[in-house]
């Protein structure tokens, strides 16, 4: 008897190496498209963060200035704030329009302006129009208009919302793949381990005693696949990075972690929950349909 489980040991380890290798194939394009989400995420976050709002200004106290700068400034939707005088917008606008009217106009008709970048979650239709409205109410002497690409912003919201559903359906697609791919994977591992199950069972083992081992190498081959997993990735994204240097200037390295803890929860919880699922359907077959 001892023999037969010694050799059933045996026989189950090349299959836990195919499983290894298998749940971390598998892990990984996960982690590849959650790398892809959280990429579009920033990518979105960093173009609405990259929008110009200008509130153009009557006056040129440079107190009151500095007051409205100072203002604007401390408000929570502010991630930037400078202020343009007369001679920057002309310098921008030759920039932004690639010539210099300054050859055919002998002065400048630009307006000063507090140049401001708000943070992603407020460049929105209904957000940008409630701080123009708070800034006009309480400024609404000094800063004659206020104005952003408002055509801009609204393409920006729709096609973030299109892709972030696309993504949303397609992630809960993919996860429901690897869930039963990992759970394939390790029922065929444990296909090997039957006969010792059994063995062990009707030799008067108790269930707990029979699935601790297997659920402590379930634990052991999950961090193991998920170890490979998280290396293979980050080889991926700092090849893909050395390959586009925009990608690395917009990483998050606390939601790159969140993701590859991610992956070590999925990797090691599966692995654990269907070997213990297939101890006990093992425990729970007659002998004789094991063969």
């Amino acid at each position: 008897m001892a023999d037969s489980a010694k050799s059933s040991l045996k026989r189950s380890k090349p299959n836990y190496i195919y499983s290894i290798i298998g749940v971390a194939l598998v892990l990984l394009i996960m982690g590849i498209m959650g790398w892809f989400f959280l990429n579009i995420n920033s990518v979105g976050n960093a173009f609405k963060e990259d929008i110009r709002i200008s509130a153009y200004l009557r006056t040129l106290n440079k107190d009151t200035i500095g007051q409205i700068q100072q203002y604007i400034s401390g408000r929570p939707y502010t991630k930037t704030v400078t202020y343009v005088d007369k001679k920057t917008a002309q310098e921008i606008w030759n920039r932004e329009n690639n010539e210099d009217w300054a050859k055919i106009l002998d002065m400048n008709p630009l307006p000063e302006s507090i140049d401001f970048y708000a943070k992603a979650n407020y460049v929105n239709k209904d957000s940008l129009a409630r701080i123009s409205s708070e800034l006009l109410a309480k400024y609404g002497n000094q800063i004659t208009d206020i104005q952003y690409p408002q055509t801009l912003v609204g393409n920006l919201n729709e096609r973030a919302a299109k892709i972030g559903l696309i993504f949303l359906v397609i992630a809960i697609i993919l996860c429901i793949i690897v869930i039963v791919s990992i759970d394939n994977t390790i029922r065929l591992a444990m296909f090997s381990n039957r006969f010792l199950i059994k063995t062990m069972q009707m030799v008067g083992a108790t269930r707990n005693f029979i699935a601790r081992p297997l659920n402590i190498r379930a634990i052991v081959n999950g961090l193991i696949s998920s170890g490979i997993a998280i290396v293979l990735l980050f080889s991926i994204i700092s090849w893909a990075e050395s390959q586009f240097p925009q990608l690395k200037a917009i990483r998050d390295w606390k939601l790159t972690f969140i993701l590859f803890g991610g992956l070590i929860v999925l990797g090691v919880g599966i692995s654990v929950y269907s070997t213990y699922r297939s101890v006990l359907k093992y425990l729970k077959m007659k002998l004789d349909d094991l063969y």
